[in-house]
């Protein structure tokens, strides 16, 4: 446990951890040259939460005309992406022949599996006025049995994202099952994505039944007994029920769990649960063998030295 936290069980408590959470992660800022991104998973102590393996929050970033987000093709291979935006719009075009302006609210599920390309750039309209960006990327590992399943792209716009309140927070259930409803996105093994917007002074208690469970505090700050949560941390929870957040300052959160997933390698933008898939991977990349981005062929990253 988390030397962070502090163990406030009483004297006469049953003889376990009985702390709510294990640790929490101060994500590392990425400079990607026009924004920056925090990158929560994988970290040096804790790879991954239930099935999500990477976990990188976009901004909030400001674009003068003619900037803006540029992320030439590049491939991925054994996993499922997502694509949250809380302000801006991203243009998604894949070696499916996908071609979707990603906006606030939607989720954009993309499964690699075998194998896909994908690039995210901006419409002209976007490009060429000032224009913010702010969401998050990421990762979904699939169960063993799933990793090289045909790969996919599926779009579900805001409004088929369940809503509610909760003790008078609203609450988005993006992926899996929490307080009574259900959200439509594909999902392959046990996985839960929701968001909150919490005021101060008010409180939300945690979803239990999964294996895993961590919040990453978009804005804002909370309390759970003692221990603050100030944004831009992720919280790491132990498996202890009816977990309490309040709300220190107006905070937007987003709850990220599922089932424990077998161990995975990472290396760059290749997600396996073989290291000899990701060698196969980097040199089906290098010698031209993945799908090309259909209406993008010209550029491409280049695998990494």
């Amino acid at each position: 446990m988390s030397d962070l936290v502090q163990d406030t069980c009483d004297s006469d408590a049953i003889q376990r951890p009985c702390a709510a959470i294990d640790l929490i992660i101060f994500p590392h800022e990425k400079d990607l040259g026009d924004f920056t991104v925090r990158r929560a998973l994988p970290d040096r102590t804790r790879k991954m939460v239930g099935p999500w393996i990477f976990f990188d929050h976009m901004g909030p970033a400001e674009f003068p005309a003619g900037k803006g987000i540029d992320v030439r093709p590049h491939p991925h291979i054994n996993i499922a992406t997502v694509t949250y935006l809380f302000e801006g719009e991203i243009l998604h075009r894949d070696s499916l022949g996908s071609l979707q302006p990603i906006r606030p609210g939607a989720i954009n599920l993309m499964v690699a599996g075998q194998g896909i390309t994908h690039s995210e750039r901006e419409r002209p309209e976007v490009r060429n006025i000032p224009h913010r960006l702010h969401g998050l990327q990421l990762w979904l590992t699939l169960p063993e049995k799933d990793e090289e399943r045909p790969p996919d792209f599926r779009h579900y716009p805001e409004s088929d994202i369940p809503a509610l309140k909760v003790d008078e927070v609203p609450i988005r259930v993006m992926i899996g099952s929490a307080y009574g409803v259900t959200s439509p996105v594909l999902r392959f093994a046990e996985t839960l994505y929701m968001e909150a917007d919490i005021k101060a002074g008010l409180s939300i208690v945690l979803p239990d039944g999964v294996d895993e469970r961590a919040v990453y505090v978009v804005s804002g700050e909370l309390k759970e007994s003692d221990t603050v949560i100030p944004a831009y941390s992720m919280a790491v929870f132990t498996d202890r029920e009816n977990v309490k957040l309040t709300a220190v300052r107006d905070s937007r959160i987003v709850l990220i769990g599922g089932a424990r997933s077998g161990e995975r390698h990472i290396w760059w933008n290749f997600v396996s649960s073989r290291k000899e898939r990701i060698e196969q991977a980097m040199r089906d990349w290098k010698d031209g063998r993945f799908p090309r981005v259909r209406g993008d062929e010209r550029e491409f990253i280049p695998l990494p030295e």
